[in-house]
């Protein structure tokens, strides 16, 4: 972050916050109208001086939460209850949406996972409490009078991580604040402070008491920020990746003296930071587009190598291998992704990518049938586009002749891709029987042996292409006559029409 001067990051602030001072000065008014302090604090005022927007609007004040209530009633449209016990009230007035929180003075016990809440009676001890100075930077309101007692602004300027407290009083109270710190170096391009650097390295241990949604919902922050590269450097550094996700620092595998395969904690970053630049604009539309920043596939990228480690082998002659790191890697992937409460629909694309990650490489120089291009794009399904960035990515090679023959490959995959699909709407293949009617062709009942002769004229679509009713059936009765089930001894009653079961039945 290059420096500027504090009294243009003021007036910059000042210039940014002016489409809603109006707003600010009015909900002070009502505040100390009724007799309590007002101030904006937090994230809204550090991204004023930053020009960036925030979303919401954080305030503290010396009411209670019963007299936030009050206040807010009859002006916001919407009013609600965001933690009582923390005292913290949220509200909407139009698109403009407000959290007011008492102020506070809370520490965690040693051996709790849920802060011991203490209400403040002064904005000075509600800002020394704040997890960073660059966040405990505030406005009172309604006369708009800026408040930085710990010199954050300077921080600011510097683009510099430190901690109003000691950090370890700091991160003792609250120890989601190092994940959080990794986090700012990601979306900020902040430094850390030495003195945090060391505390974190030293309490690193203490985020295991923190609920593992809280540390996924810091980490999925981290890697949609600007510079994830970064953050994730920062945490690898202060052993928090240990605590969070050891299968990274694992990468750093121990080259072997002919230095004959690639860091893969390197290449593993390298690969995250090119999958980003390959990421669609926002809004980005068509089948393969990825409009950033992508969290799949940023975990993705990231863990798509995670399988080496275990799968590393030593080969006669000097050589290195890696021999189904991909499967490997999906396994440790959904563990890790589910341990941290990430959702089933993460969980499961992001370990699907990190399966199929390698198989572009049996492509060589075209020698697929349209028949693997098929697959390839019915196992990729929804995935594909990302599926595109994370291969494409996954090339870190210095061998720029090797590079370009990779991407020209790559380039012809893509292009045969939009060829088959547009003959045959492969987005929506199916067999050219649905189950009705192979239970019809072959009078068999739903079930598993129907579920089987589905799948196998799928693959007969996905190896052949349309080949037309008639050429179905026939193929259908051809593999149903190599089915056990077919037989009277295998399934009874089956190979005949339901009509003539029924016949058989007395009908």
């Amino acid at each position: 972050m290059s420096t500027t001067s504090s009294p243009e990051l003021l007036a910059r602030a000042v210039r940014h916050l002016a489409p809603v001072l109006p707003v600010l000065t009015e909900l002070g008014e009502r505040f100390a109208a009724a007799g309590h302090e007002l101030a904006l604090v937090g994230g809204p005022v550090r991204d004023a001086f930053l020009s960036r927007q925030s979303p919401d609007l954080d305030f503290t004040t010396s009411a209670r939460p019963e007299q936030i209530e009050q206040v807010l009633t009859g002006w916001v449209d919407h009013l609600w209850d965001v933690g009582r016990d923390f005292g913290t009230i949220g509200g909407r007035r139009g698109d403009l949406v407000v959290e007011v929180t008492t102020f506070r003075a809370d520490a965690y016990d040693p051996e709790s996972r849920k802060p011991v809440v203490a209400f403040g009676d002064n904005l000075t001890d509600d800002l020394v409490r704040r997890d960073f100075t660059v966040n405990a930077m505030a406005l009172r309101l309604p006369q708009v009078e800026f408040t930085d007692p710990h010199d954050g602004l300077a921080d600011l300027a510097e683009g510099v991580l430190r901690t109003p407290h000691t950090p370890e009083i700091s991160f003792s109270d609250d120890p989601l604040r190092m994940m959080r710190a990794a986090r700012f170096v990601s979306q900020l391009g902040f430094v850390l402070d030495p003195a945090v650097q060391t505390a974190m390295t030293e309490m690193a241990g203490r985020l295991d008491i923190v609920s593992a949604e809280r540390v996924r919902d810091e980490l999925s922050r981290l890697l949609l920020g600007a510079h994830p590269r970064a953050g994730l450097e920062v945490m690898v550094a202060t052993g928090l990746a240990d605590r969070v996700l050891p299968e990274l620092p694992a990468l750093k595998l121990e080259l072997d003296e002919h230095h004959r395969h690639k860091d893969v904690y390197e290449h593993s970053l390298i690969v995250l930071e090119q999958a980003i630049d390959l990421e669609d604009p926002p809004g980005a539309d068509g089948p393969d587009a990825v409009p950033g920043p992508d969290l799949v596939l940023r975990l993705a990228a990231l863990l798509h190598d995670i399988g080496k480690p275990a799968t590393r082998r030593f080969e006669p002659g000097g050589g290195v291998s890696f021999h189904h790191h991909e499967v490997v890697g999906a396994k440790l992937a959904r563990a890790r992704l589910r341990a941290l409460r990430y959702d089933k629909d993460t969980v499961k694309a992001v370990t699907r990518l990190v399966e199929l990650h390698l198989r572009f490489h049996g492509y060589g120089t075209g020698e697929w049938t349209d028949s693997a291009v098929r697959r390839y794009i019915t196992d990729a399904g929804p995935l594909l586009g990302r599926l595109h960035k994370l291969t494409r990515s996954d090339c870190t090679t210095r061998n720029r002749r090797k590079a370009e023959r990779l991407a020209r490959s790559y380039d012809g995959l893509e292009e045969r891709i939009d060829r088959l699909r547009e003959q045959e709407e492969l987005a929506a293949v199916r067999p050219e029987l649905n189950g009705n009617e192979i239970a019809e062709v072959l009078g068999i009942p739903p079930g598993p042996v129907l579920g089987r002769a589905y799948k196998h004229l799928l693959a007969v679509r996905l190896d052949q292409g349309p080949i037309g009713r008639e050429a179905a059936e026939s193929e259908l009765r051809r593999w149903w006559e190599e089915q056990p089930e077919s037989t009277d001894d295998g399934m009874p009653g089956a190979g005949s029409r339901p009509a003539d079961r029924a016949g058989d039945n007395g009908a």
